[in-house]
């Protein structure tokens, strides 16, 4: 007797899949040359996870983008951003990456947008690659609130359905905006404490006399634009109260005058940021001054946050024949700093 045996295989019109069964071995015929069917067989046992760890299992966990690592940090003191750093982990470099923040332990999420702000809502191009994210250099987050902190984690994608599980969570915090400003009248640099003298000694008729003490200016600010140092004279002058004569200052070269009074940007430094530059009539060399004006003037800037700059200012005097003498000529000098938030 014959037997007849008739098996229907799952098929279409253009595709045909000769075996479906999955054994622990593996199929036959699952693939051909332009087609294949992947398969994992096995169960997973005992526990998946622990506290810091969790095993994941099946395709689609296979095909999931590497978890990537985020880290924020505030390396420059800034009040109002952050600097933000991915480590891809190994992800092709068309891997894109979403980052989470946070103020609250997640509790409100917010994510960073493709012009580092912030935002609440999620769109496709706030996925961005290693590169959009500054590589290793990272990008600056900007627009944050002062003194607060921020955590951040971020996810990886490199495909339909691939995207990974959050990474680790890093925080940092932002600070109050800062200036902080000292004054120091010596010979070399010293931060000294009031009140302020400086003597112009003998001021010899038809001589240029330079003060033997420098006034120096200390300056520190994180604001993002920087800042300025101002000063001005309370008489335009050295004036004396006895003889009612003024050695009037004025912008200009001493060795070419009778008489005149002013003040030189002799150096300028910084420990870090800036650069602290001087500045116009007050940057001459020589015996060049800038005028005592009697309103404030600007004798030196930076237009970048700046950490200890230094401003150093000496005092020129040169009297005439006809100069009154007397012991009493003075001028009452008063500086002031200021910063660009």
């Amino acid at each position: 007797m014959s037997l007849l045996l008739l098996a229907a295989l799952p098929a279409s019109t253009n595709y045909q899949l000769n075996s479906y069964g999955i054994g622990s071995g593996g199929t036959a015929g699952s693939s051909s040359t332009n087609y294949e069917v992947n398969g994992i067989t096995g169960e997973q046992s005992g526990s998946g996870s622990s506290t810091n760890y969790q095993v994941g299992a099946g395709e689609a966990y296979l095909k999931q983008a590497n978890v990537p690592l985020a880290t924020i940090s505030n390396p420059g003191s800034w009040y109002d951003k952050l600097q933000l750093v991915i480590d891809p982990q190994n992800n092709p470099t068309d891997a894109t990456f979403l980052v989470a923040i946070s103020t609250d332990g997640f509790a409100t999420t917010q994510y960073v947008q493709d012009d580092f702000t912030l935002g609440s809502t999620i769109v496709p191009t706030d996925y961005m690659t290693y590169a959009e994210l500054g590589s290793a250099g990272g990008v600056l987050l900007r627009g944050l609130t002062r003194t607060t902190v921020y955590s951040v984690k971020a996810t990886a994608l490199r495909g339909a359905f691939t995207e990974s599980q959050y990474g680790p969570v890093t925080s940092a915090a932002t600070v109050d905006p800062d200036l902080s400003f000292d004054i120091g009248v010596s010979v070399p640099y010293n931060v000294t404490l009031p009140p302020y003298t400086l003597s112009m000694g003998s001021v010899i008729a038809g001589s240029v006399t330079t003060a033997t003490d420098n006034i120096w200016l200390t300056y520190t600010t994180n604001a993002n634009d920087g800042g300025e140092i101002y000063g001005e004279g309370a008489n335009g002058g050295l004036v004396s109260a006895s003889t009612g004569h003024t050695i009037a200052s004025a912008s200009e070269d001493l060795s070419t005058v009778s008489e005149g009074f002013g003040l030189q940007d002799t150096s300028v430094s910084q420990t870090s940021g800036g650069p602290m530059f001087e500045v116009a009539p007050y940057d001459g060399g020589g015996t060049n001054i800038g005028e005592d004006f009697i309103d404030l003037d600007e004798e030196f800037g930076t237009s970048a946050p700046v950490k200890e700059g230094v401003g150093e200012l000496s005092l020129m005097a040169k009297s005439a024949t006809l100069t009154p003498s007397a012991t009493d000529y003075t001028e009452t000098l008063t500086e002031v700093a200021a910063s660009n938030y």
